[in-house]
């Protein structure tokens, strides 16, 4: 099934809202909005557009870095992979 990009968080639904943001986030690098190798929006930005906690933002981002999908670099943000990993579902 695949993932809308524009899709919101469902908070009664029966996947946590960490994962359903990782699969939002990996749908919208799949659609282009950060090219290889750019930085992604700001955990700040993140809570701020999906009403999340701060912990739920960096879950998300975790489950990216460890399926290959973005960087992260200390002090710089998170970045898009060269080659992203291909969605998942």
């Amino acid at each position: 099934m695949a993932i809308d990009p524009d899709a919101q968080i469902d908070h009664d639904g029966p996947v946590t809202p960490y994962r359903q943001l990782a699969d939002i986030l990996r749908a919208r690098i799949a659609r282009g909005d950060w090219a290889p190798g750019r930085r992604i929006a700001s955990e700040t930005d993140l809570v701020q557009e999906y009403g999340l906690a701060r912990t739920t933002v960096r879950r998300a981002i975790a489950v990216l870095r460890d399926d290959g999908t973005v960087v992260v670099v200390p002090q710089r943000g998170t970045f898009t992979a060269d080659h992203p990993a291909p969605p998942q579902g």
